[in-house]
């Protein structure tokens, strides 16, 4: 069952007709939905936000600048597309977005340390992010060298039943981007068999279910536009032996893939070149999932990223709600030649409760990372 459905279930919705989909037509954004942020290496970070009855926060029309390069535009619109959380004796079994602008929680400035909150209710700060690199001067302390990281952060958070859902587009010097969610609030206090849950609480009388988290995020790729980019699939064979041998796969129609050792997808723009002539590229990495497979009737959770034509109407993962389009994302991906690629991840989480989850909730994330790939033709910070 859809947020939508329940608050409406519950009295504190009216089902307004479906909204229409966003248009794509590339239109300035001002404050404060504009973000311009330079980092301290140099790196720049442009782009707008948007608040969206269905998606929630939404970032787009997103440009990376290395320092001392030309401005390179990634993506076109990224959000979103569906939090699915079934659990393990069979149910409930919830689809969390549906309605989740109308969920977003507002922000205090405790939510936000030394950032702007945006209409009160969107975080835009700045973090450390670590080491970006340390190398070693073999004893020469001036040819040692080491730099600390920065990332741009834009979150929100939404309270979905029990849940409080913190969502992070996360933009680092070094060009990266990390989509992630983190999952806090409250345990639903759902008892069950010992088979299908864990003790909480004293004694072994209180068995909190288990469950998954199930996150999908869609992504319109424009890496300099949308006219020539390629969606290409890596493996590597060799496991078991000392040798690795690299194979390409270039996904022409809409299709499913799921993750495998090594495996890496990127989206390339054949005409688009760094310094050294090398295509530029970003790459997806979704090692950290659960995997989880649901029944036939879930078969949008039989993947783990999936390429489809862009198509407006094609906004959740599941439980779509656009009359012109099919209801999942299994059902998009139906053959069609890609021209235009949007790619969509899928993350899982087992939540198996803990004594420790105990009122507030501890946060806990799941994600994926898209690294730059020959984007620059050496180290950009």
């Amino acid at each position: 069952m859809s947020l939508f459905l329940r608050l409406m279930l519950a009295g504190l919705l009216i089902a307004p007709a479906a909204p229409p989909a966003p248009a794509r037509a590339a239109q300035a954004c001002s404050s404060p939905y504009l973000i311009d942020k330079t980092l301290p290496n140099g790196a720049r970070w442009r782009l707008c936000w948007e608040m969206r009855t269905i998606e929630g926060l939404t970032v787009t029309k997103v440009v990376y600048t290395p320092k001392g390069n030309r401005p390179i535009s990634v993506l076109r619109s990224a959000a979103l597309a569906q939090i699915h959380v079934p659990y393990d004796s069979g149910e409930p079994r919830y689809h969390d977005i549906g309605s989740l602008g109308s969920a977003v929680v507002a922000l205090t400035e405790a939510d936000c340390p030394g950032g702007e909150r945006a209409k009160g209710k969107v975080c835009l700060t700045t973090r450390p992010r670590g080491h970006a690199y340390l190398k070693d001067g073999w004893g020469d302390p001036d040819a040692r060298e080491s730099a600390q990281g920065q990332e741009l952060v834009v979150l929100a958070a939404y309270q979905v039943g029990w849940y409080t859902y913190i969502s992070e587009w996360v933009f680092g010097d070094d060009g990266s981007i990390t989509p992630r969610v983190g999952a806090t609030g409250s345990l639903a206090g759902t008892t069950t068999a010992p088979k299908h849950g864990w003790p909480i609480g004293v004694g072994r009388k209180h068995f909190e279910e288990s469950h998954s988290h199930n996150v999908f995020w869609r992504m319109d790729f424009d890496i300099q536009g949308k006219t020539h980019d390629v969606v290409e699939q890596y493996d590597f064979s060799g496991s078991g032996t000392k040798k690795r041998s690299m194979t390409k796969r270039t996904l022409k129609r809409e299709t499913k893939a799921v993750n495998g050792r090594m495996r890496w997808w990127r989206v390339v723009d054949p005409r688009v070149r760094n310094g050294d002539r090398h295509p530029v590229s970003w790459e997806i990495n979704n090692s950290d999932s659960a995997e989880y497979r649901g029944p036939s009737d879930e078969a949008f959770t039989h993947a783990d990223v999936y390429v489809t034509q862009y198509r407006a109407c094609e906004r959740l993962a599941s439980e779509n709600v656009s009359p012109r389009c099919r209801r999942s994302v299994d059902r998009y991906a139906n053959g069609e030649r890609v021209t235009d690629p949007v790619l969509w991840v899928n993350v899982g989480f087992h939540h198996v409760a803990r004594d420790e989850d105990a009122d507030p909730m501890p946060i806990h994330w799941q994600g994926f990372r898209i690294t730059p790939r020959d984007v620059t033709a050496t180290n950009p910070h």
